[in-house]
């Protein structure tokens, strides 16, 4: 067993993510889909405490907390049940959740509270790890985790988990249509191989105007670059996001795209106050139960408190 210092605990901030991109090859032997993604983080975040505790336990609070497991299928959990075994650790914690990205939305809510919560766990732990060590790790949990660690705007292959970063001239304004019922991520891959039965699905491979569009900061050029080949899925199993998508793109969006696997529908705008006003018209044609905005793109996860650092007052 690893002794460590005894500490009041560690907080992390994680933002969520848009797919800006997100090609889908075909199902591969191993029930996977071979990616090339590029993802793009959005300062849209969870905060996640952990302090050591007598036993294990996970508290979640914020609007999205009812939906979020707090046993030994949490995210956040098993990663830094992992973590522990992984480095002999046997000090159990008490895990804090403050939730705010939505879940089963499509934006790694899930994931990105297993990545707080290993980089807040080796803070605590003092284990001296890597961003590259903690990927690793982060990836038995979770395709998406390793991007939540690193956020940014970045390359993703393979399952979505080996990543590239990616150069980005502005910042982008975004708002999301959120949906209170969510869809199930592996419901929504075999729709879509169900949808593609009979075509020829190439590898696939980034856009190269995708990529010169991130390097110019422009939001026009940026804007008809948008894809997901899960988005026809989604809308199958969710008709509505037809009537979201086209909402807000009549309201002056110069983009939209379905995120991840869904429901959630990411909208690009080119400013601030052009964000505001698709918020308003959106909120007013009822056809999202929640409307939130933006800016990307935001940092991966980090420490916002240390009190293991902190002097008595």
């Amino acid at each position: 067993m690893r002794t460590v210092p005894s500490s009041p605990g560690v907080q992390v901030r994680v933002p969520a993510k848009v797919n800006l991109e997100l090609q889908v090859g075909p199902l591969r032997d191993d029930g996977y889909h071979s990616l090339a993604t590029v993802f793009h983080a959005v300062n849209l975040t969870d905060d996640v405490r952990v302090t050591p505790a007598t036993h294990w336990g996970c508290v979640v609070n914020g609007p999205y907390a009812a939906a979020v497991p707090t046993g030994t299928d949490n995210l956040a959990v098993r990663a830094v049940q992992l973590l522990g075994e992984r480095f002999g650790i046997e000090e159990m914690l008490q895990i804090d959740i403050d939730k705010h990205i939505p879940v089963a939305g499509g934006m790694a809510g899930g994931s990105a509270d297993a990545a707080a919560a290993l980089v807040a766990a080796d803070a605590l732990w003092s284990l001296g790890l890597t961003r590259a060590d903690l990927m690793g790790i982060g990836a038995e949990i979770g395709s998406d985790v390793p991007f939540a660690i690193t956020g940014g705007t970045a390359l993703g292959s393979g399952r979505g988990e080996v990543l590239a970063p990616v150069l980005t001239q502005a910042d982008f304004h975004w708002v999301f249509a959120l949906q209170h019922e969510g869809l199930s991520t592996p419901k929504v891959y075999a729709e879509c191989d169900r949808l593609r039965v009979g075509e020829s699905v190439p590898a696939p491979e980034p856009s190269g105007a995708l990529m010169s569009a991130l390097r110019s900061g422009d939001v026009d050029e940026l804007a008809p670059h948008l894809r997901n080949d899960l988005q026809d899925a989604a809308i199958s199993l969710m008709p509505r996001l037809r009537e979201v998508i086209d909402t807000g793109m009549e309201a002056g969006a110069c983009g939209a795209v379905v995120c991840g696997s869904g429901p959630t529908v990411a909208f690009l705008c080119a400013s601030h106050h052009l964000a505001l006003d698709l918020m308003v018209t959106l909120s007013a044609g009822k056809v999202a139960d929640d409307v939130v905005r933006a800016v990307g793109p935001a940092p991966g996860a980090h420490v916002v408190t240390d009190l293991h650092s902190v002097g008595p007052a």
